[in-house]
């Protein structure tokens, strides 16, 4: 069962800086509470927040402040992401590489995985892991040309003639069981990725979610 934290959905419109502090404040927790391996955030707010390149930079600034151990780090959402949303989670792989952490995700062409694979990127393309649910060949051509570059990226013809359906949750796990600590950005009826964070419960990962409604 997840965990509330102590941070809650704000009645006002916070910029997106505020919320970037509230980020570093929940993942700086993570490694004090022990007992509590899982922490759900609502942050749609993000998406009335004004987008300007200043308090972008000044939210890469905090994130880059954060201090942990390095880590194996998954980070998994949805597809349908608000602009704000995807600049906040690519600022975040940014942060995280620059500290030292390994980023795992799957491939997209939008969404959360999208930015993560960018942000990493951006940082240190070795410290970025893209594990697909099929082939290459088996992604849309978009998300064929985002992976150019990416040093590593795990296929699975083996799961060629499943549909992409089970091949992602099957990805999910695999996904889950590589990494020391989760993020996953969903909404509340987002089925595949409930299944994926009561997998990584299961399987007593540390897990950070950010609910998008």
């Amino acid at each position: 069962m997840l965990l509330l934290s102590s941070i809650q959905k704000r009645q006002t419109k916070d910029n997106i800086l505020t919320e970037g502090e509230q980020m570093i404040e929940i993942l700086d927790s993570i490694d004090e509470n022990e007992q509590q391996p899982s922490i759900m955030v609502p942050v749609d707010d993000l998406d009335t927040a004004d987008n300007t390149p200043d308090t972008v930079d000044e939210l890469a600034m905090e994130l880059a402040t954060i201090k942990q151990p390095a880590k194996r780090i998954a980070i998994i959402g949805s597809r349908n992401l608000a602009i704000t949303h995807q600049q906040m989670i690519e600022t975040l792989a940014t942060a995280l590489v620059q500290q030292g952490n390994t980023i795992i995700t799957s491939g997209g062409s939008c969404g959360t995985n999208a930015a993560a694979i960018r942000g990493a990127m951006k940082s240190n393309p070795d410290k970025l892991k893209v594990i697909l649910p099929q082939t290459i060949g088996q992604q849309p051509s978009d998300v064929q040309d985002q992976l150019i570059g990416v040093p590593n990226i795990v296929e699975h013809s083996d799961r060629a003639m499943m549909t992409l359906a089970d091949a992602s949750r099957v990805c999910n796990r695999e996904i889950i069981d590589d990494c020391n600590q989760m993020i996953c950005f969903l909404s509340h009826t987002s089925k595949t990725l409930h299944r994926a964070v009561e997998y990584a419960e299961e399987n007593h990962k540390v897990i950070t979610v950010f609910y998008l409604d």
